[in-house]
């Protein structure tokens, strides 16, 4: 079985010796190179012609954004994974290079860590991340594929009994969110909850990216935030976000809770709320990412009778959260993530 071949970018010496001990030292992985720029990086790639990157983003000459759009414009096949300090400059690129293709990122720890939780910290992140990226080829599985639960029919005249949509999303996720949510129109009738995996300050940025795309509202979710139809609130980075009656209306809650699935914000946490406030008039989303954050929630939202819809394996980044909601059996549809707007707009209705 064929290595993944890895280039390394970054301008700092000791980030690019880090980065290639870790990944040197991993069964299946290997880094056939290093460069200080992006520039060299370019010519690295066209002769070295490795399966993925992973890229700095603040480096002379040629930083980590112009890099890696030339990457995608000059070798469409190879994957990059950006690695990101954990700065407000840091988040917007980071998610800015997302949204230009990048497949994920990592974060780097801060200054006031030790040499040895700095390197510990990076390796949890990187390996495995390039492990789901090419999970078949390291002999790994995914969930296999599998036929959708019956899908109850949506009937025209009772279009408005989703009275809320529940997304969860991890690696691929903000490209997909971005997909899924500019199809919807003004006028939308339900609210529209998000979680996707992201860190304090992350968050704020996709926001405003999606906001700019979508004709719904998109903010940052806030403790205390009054749901409403037509707009989409995400659960900031390192809080999970709950959905609380209060009276006639829903509520966001948000803590600073465990982490669950190694995850805060969680999908379960935010999906076993949704069960409980809107029970059968639940819609939840989950598309692309590694893991299985989501399928608890997903057995509470069907356990009331709600609806759950899930991205299919071909246009995943990552057929793991997906995957495993559809394996064992929850999912109602199972769909490309181009047609999963549509599908929402269908079920949900709106006000023209």
């Amino acid at each position: 079985m064929l290595p993944i071949r890895i280039l390394v970018v970054d301008d700092a010496v000791v980030a690019r010796r880090v980065i290639s001990e870790i990944l040197s030292d991993e069964d299946g992985l290997e880094v056939v190179g290093t460069a200080p720029n992006g520039r060299i990086a370019l010519a690295k790639i066209a002769r070295l012609r490795p399966d993925l990157v992973t890229l700095d983003i603040d480096m002379p000459e040629l930083d980590g954004m112009e890099t890696l759009s030339r990457i995608r414009s000059d070798f469409p096949g190879v994957d990059v994974v950006m690695v990101s300090n954990l700065t407000h400059r840091g988040a917007r690129v980071t998610v800015d290079c997302l949204f230009l293709g990048a497949a994920d990122y990592v974060t780097k720890a801060t200054q006031t860590v030790s040499p040895e939780a700095a390197r510990a910290h990076l390796r949890n992140q990187l390996v495995p991340k390039i492990r789901a990226l090419f999970l078949g080829r390291l002999g790994g599985t995914t969930p296999p594929r599998t036929k959708a639960r019956s899908a109850r029919a949506v009937v025209p005249g009772h279009l408005g009994k989703i009275g809320i949509v529940a997304i969860g999303a991890s690696t691929g996720g903000p490209n997909a969110l971005a997909d899924v949510l500019e199809t919807i129109p003004l006028g939308f009738r339900a609210p529209v909850v998000i979680v996707q995996h992201m860190p304090k300050n992350f968050t704020a940025f996709l926001a405003q990216r999606l906001d700019s795309r979508s004709s719904l509202t998109v903010r940052e979710a806030e403790d205390g935030s009054v749901l409403t139809p037509g707009s989409a609130w995400i659960a900031p980075g390192d809080l999970h976000i709950q959905l609380r009656q209060d009276g006639g209306r829903v509520r966001i809650a948000t803590d600073h809770g465990d982490l669950v699935n190694s995850c805060r914000p969680s999908v379960d946490v935010l999906f076993r709320s949704v069960a409980t406030c809107y029970g059968s008039a639940a819609l939840a989303v989950v598309l692309t990412g590694m893991g299985q954050d989501g399928l608890d929630g997903c057995r509470a939202i069907a356990a009331v009778g709600g609806r759950i819809v899930v991205q299919d394996q071909d246009s995943s980044v990552v057929w793991g959260m997906p995957g495993h909601i559809a394996n064992q059996g929850l999912a109602d549809t199972v769909l490309p993530c181009s047609e999963i707007g549509p599908e929402i707009v269908r079920r949900v209705g709106f006000c023209t």
